[in-house]
């Protein structure tokens, strides 16, 4: 841990990786869905109706309207946060990066054409977490950015959201191809998941603020147990391994914008044992 010039205490920055390319750590599932998703007729087409010119000014300017913009001199120990995780993940320039007043612990990414994308971070989820769980949390949002994630990240945000619904399609195929996109996303998840880790360098990190995004609350964060999250995460596999197990968690997920946390968590402790992960924190220049 180091302390910045403003006397905020943060995480002492880990070095870059060399020549780090995206999939290097893509994760195998994120692969496979992504592989399907261009193949999928048209879906190029209904993408740019639904993110066309006037959503993604809307989108531009209700971020800019309501939300506080990151830099040097304004939330300076954010800006260092997002800066040196840039740095690690070889992004040749950190994206803008907004503060939004929300209740709700979350934060996502836009990447609109012909704009520098940016990040939204909740006030929640500011409150919440540690620094170097918030770094993993920014450095997730950047894995979507080295991975060209891009317009479908957005375009399943907006599902989420709530703000939009697939025009012109029969109720059958709109909700399949929703289906496909939210499986997509779950994959990518997955992989950002890694470029956290990839920046903090502690699964216990990752693992925590899982955790915590999952029922954590600031009067409770202290208390919370990384082993035990884990032996949930274990507990939850049991319990689904039976044919009907696994049939109510397929129907569990298949709506879910997200990975469920004990499955994430699960995921983030196999990689980071993984030879896989050690290779590439011990690349050298």
């Amino acid at each position: 841990m180091c302390i910045n010039s403003i006397g905020v205490l943060r995480p002492r920055a880990a070095q870059p990786i060399p020549n780090l390319l995206a999939d290097d750590f893509r994760h195998p599932l994120d692969q496979q869905n992504t592989a399907i998703l261009r193949v999928i007729p048209g879906l190029p087409e209904i993408g740019k109706l639904i993110l066309g010119p006037v959503a993604e000014q809307v989108m531009l300017l209700e971020n800019i309207a309501s939300s506080v913009k990151v830099n040097d001199k304004q939330l300076p120990h954010l800006h260092d946060l997002i800066t040196e995780a840039s740095t690690i993940l070889g992004l040749e320039s950190p994206p803008d990066l907004y503060v939004r007043q929300n209740p709700v612990p979350n934060a996502y990414t836009l990447a609109i054409a012909g704009k520098k994308p940016f990040i939204v971070l909740h006030t929640s989820i500011i409150e919440l977490l540690k620094p170097a769980e918030l770094q993993a949390v920014i450095a997730h949002e950047l894995g979507h950015l080295k991975c060209d994630h891009g317009i479908w990240l957005t375009f399943a945000n907006i599902l989420a959201m709530g703000a939009y619904s697939l025009p012109g399609l029969g109720t059958v195929i709109a909700r399949n191809l929703e289906e496909q996109i939210f499986r997509w996303v779950r994959a990518a998840e997955l992989t950002c998941d890694r470029a956290a880790l990839l920046v903090v360098r502690d699964p216990d990190v990752v693992i925590s603020l899982l955790m915590k995004l999952s029922g954590g609350c600031p009067s409770l964060a202290n208390q919370l147990n990384v082993q035990e999250f884990l032996k949930q995460a274990r507990s939850y596999d049991e319990a689904s391994a039976s044919p009907l197990g696994w049939y109510l968690r397929n129907a569990q997920t298949r709506q879910l914008s997200h990975p469920l946390p004990v499955l994430r968590a699960r995921e983030i402790d196999q990689w980071g044992r993984s030879t896989q992960y050690k290779a590439l924190v011990a690349r050298k220049f």
